[in-house]
Order: structure tokens, then sequence, then C-alpha cells
């Protein structure tokens, strides 16, 4: 029963703040941030296939606030998006194997054919909605917590 109810209150402060509350224990829709800004849960959809990746968030006209889609390569690459269809303008994560954020590219433009570089090792990109990351106060050298990265990252799941 004790436990139940500290789940309640941390829920119920969840929804109060906006974001979100993770369970206990890593899945593959969800992941955490941390760093010395504090810390941020994510819903987010997964495109782990070319087809899935070529289209990411294009046509979308709205993204959830602790929403975003986490872009997941077969191994560690130099990561580079464009926003050709794309909406709604856009944060992007560059994260790399270990779980730690490499880059941060800020407000993408709806639309701009323009290539965004996210540098060479990246394993996996996290588009968020644009703004978010500096209304957080997200920094390069967070780490990502995720089964994405496996037992070896930085801050691996439980």
């Amino acid at each position: 029963m004790r436990i139940l109810m500290r789940f309640l209150l941390l829920a119920s402060l969840a929804v109060l703040v906006g974001q979100p509350v993770l369970a206990r224990g890593c899945s593959p829709d969800r992941l955490a941030i941390r760093g010395p800004w504090g810390r941020a849960d994510f819903s987010v959809e997964l495109a782990n296939t070319n087809a899935s990746r070529e289209r990411g968030l294009m046509f979308r006209k709205s993204l959830p606030r602790f929403s975003g889609m986490l872009f997941i390569f077969k191994r560690p690459q130099r990561a580079m998006f464009w926003m050709k269809n794309t909406l709604i303008p856009l944060d992007m994560i560059f994260i790399d194997k270990t779980g730690l954020v490499r880059r941060i590219h800020e407000n993408a433009i709806p639309h701009d054919l323009s290539i965004i570089d996210g540098g060479r090792h990246i394993l996996a990109v996290l588009e968020v909605n644009g703004g978010l990351t500096k209304s957080l106060g997200l920094t390069v050298g967070s780490q990502v917590q995720s089964p994405v990265f496996g037992p070896s990252a930085l801050w691996p799941c439980p």
C-alpha cells in the first residue's frame, strides 16, 4: 500500500508539472536524459528501419511536449538530417553509443533542405519539439538512459 501511495503521489506531481513518470526499469518506447541541468523523461517512437528513418516526423502537425522520435542506426555513423516535408520546428539531439549527448541542433526550420550534420560516431538521434532543449537547459555531455545503449552505457538501464 505504501508503494502504491508513493507512486500515486509522484504521478500526481508529474501531472502538475506536465511531465510523464517513467516506471522503474527501461523500455524501448521511453528514455530519460540527465545532466547538471536536471532530468527529463520522454515517450518515444522508434525509427529503426530505413523506411521509418526516411519518413521520420514528416507531415506531423504537432508533437506532444515530452514526446519525440528516436532514430536508431545499426552501428555508429555520421548522422545527417534535413527538414524536408517536416511541418514543425524540431530540436535534434545526437547521441553516441554510450548514451552521451554529443551535439544538439536547436529549432531546425520546417521544410529547410539544408543538411544538419550531427557529426561522426552517432548511434541515435532524438527529435523533440523545437525550443524544448533550451527550455530544459539540456546540454552537450548529458547522458541518455535507454535499452538502445546496452549495459555498457554511461547510464545503463537498471
